[in-house]
């Protein structure tokens, strides 16, 4: 098939690269100039495993293209995929102007029948919105064609994108016309394993599944959270409790993992997002909201640790902190936990160590370069170099190089051999037998 995807960020980089590779005829349009001529070049936006190699194999088989417009499209395609961002306005509510902007170029540039694919996390109706706006602009060009607004809400797990997108549990697609679903089962059979595994809906109904599956998975995370402040303070072991409920078949073990707070582009949107609809609709999400003051207290556990240890005030404190993204896997710093430590940090007169096997780069741009020329904050070479002369390592990220450390090696570089482990990465027994003094989440 000859496939548009608009919006060359995470979501459309790999649904577009994946599709090539599958053997369609993929363009990515991307109004951000310096991004295409650097992904002609083989240099992406975005760190994902495994992405550039099938990225750079695509382009050199003439599958992949990179464009800024419509206009240098081509071809007419067959499906046009609407991957740009929803970011969080002030309300919470999603951003939906570019969504909007990627409708208002379909409805100028199609020349024949297609299906238009909403990708991008949108609120529930934004696909009426959209059929509206491309029906608007085919009304002032006096064309009359035939297209079909379809919701596919993308599942793709950061640091596992590429699996997810070739091996997917489910796919979900809202439609309401045969021709519509006939064209996704085309596209999409290549990849399923069982055809039982793609789910026809509604339209508005895979728009809210989207929301609601975030928002479930944000919930697990932030009761665990809150138990494991409870176990804490009760002389419990979140741990044994984790592994104690997960081992019911109605509730399982994912997303049972207690931590410094979870981050990201989508957990922390998505629940505001579903909470603005909520009340626009009269409905008090009283969970949802819990869901959201939990995480964001979680993000200060670390914080309010080093208080308990060192006292409010950190003046000649040296933190090593060890993991900057918001999950491993990623290069991606939206919402993480490190960027609330770090701030606290250096708020009450203590310095910082980092390192991150990916992430640096994009903390650079975001954290005050103040920080970085009076010394306050340092990136480390390696995850060792950024122990040297510590008082204390907080490990915020749990990437594999991060599990089996060198503990001699650890000693002989940190000033005081004192643990925050914000992800429960570590055996407290073994870090005490080793001659370090451990606390971690809810234990």
């Amino acid at each position: 098939m000859n496939i548009i995807v608009i919006g060359a960020g995470y979501v459309g980089l790999v649904t577009g690269t994946c599709f090539a590779e599958l053997g369609n005829q993929v363009t990515c349009i991307e109004v951000n100039e310096p991004k295409v001529n650097n992904l002609k070049k083989g240099i992406l936006p975005i760190y994902e495993p495994n992405l550039l190699p099938m990225v750079t194999s695509n382009v050199e088989a003439g599958r992949l293209h990179f464009v800024t417009s419509f206009a240098a499209v081509a071809v007419d395609p067959d499906v046009i995929f609407i991957a740009v961002g929803t970011p969080s306005g002030e309300d919470g509510a999603a951003n939906i102007a570019y969504v909007e902007e990627a409708a208002r170029h379909i409805g100028d540039f199609i020349r024949e029948d297609c299906v238009v694919v909403d990708k991008s996390t949108v609120p529930v109706g934004m696909a009426d919105q959209v059929k509206a706006l491309i029906q608007q602009a085919l009304d002032k060009r006096q064309l009359s064609l035939t297209f079909d607004v379809v919701s596919n809400p993308e599942f793709l797990r950061e640091g596992a994108a590429i699996e997810d997108f070739m091996c997917p549990d489910r796919v979900i697609v809202g439609l309401q016309s045969d021709r519509a679903k006939q064209i996704m089962l085309n596209l999409y059979t290549p990849i399923l394993r069982s055809p039982e595994r793609i789910y026809f809906m509604n339209v508005k109904d895979a728009e809210m599944t989207k929301y609601a599956a975030n928002a479930m998975l944000a919930t697990r995370i932030s009761f665990m959270n809150e138990m494991s402040v409870l176990c804490e303070r009760m002389g419990v072991d979140i741990e044994n409790v984790r592994m104690g409920i997960g081992s019911d078949s109605r509730i399982g073990h994912a997303f049972l993992y207690p931590g410094c707070g979870y981050g990201g582009s989508c957990f922390p949107k998505d629940v505001r997002a579903l909470m603005n609809m909520a009340e626009s609709h009269g409905v008090d999400a009283m969970i949802l909201k819990a869901v959201e003051k939990r995480n964001q207290i979680q993000k200060t556990v670390l914080p309010q640790k080093l208080a308990t240890i060192f006292g409010e005030d950190l003046s000649g404190v040296l933190v090593g902190v060890w993991g900057l993204a918001f999950k491993p896997g990623t290069d991606d710093m939206r919402e993480a936990s490190s960027l609330v430590l770090i701030e606290e940090v250096i708020r009450r007169g203590g310095r910082v160590q980092a390192y991150d096997p990916e992430a640096m780069g994009v903390a650079r741009q975001l954290l005050p370069e103040k920080w970085f020329k009076s010394g306050q904050l340092v990136f480390a070479a390696n995850q060792y170099d950024a122990l040297q002369d510590v008082d204390v390592l907080a490990l915020v990220t749990e990437w594999k190089s991060f599990c089996y450390p060198d503990l001699t090696r650890m000693k002989g570089v940190m000033r005081r051999h004192l643990i925050l482990d914000g992800r429960n990465q570590y055996n407290p027994a073994h870090m005490r037998e080793a001659g370090f003094d451990y606390a971690g989440i809810g234990r």
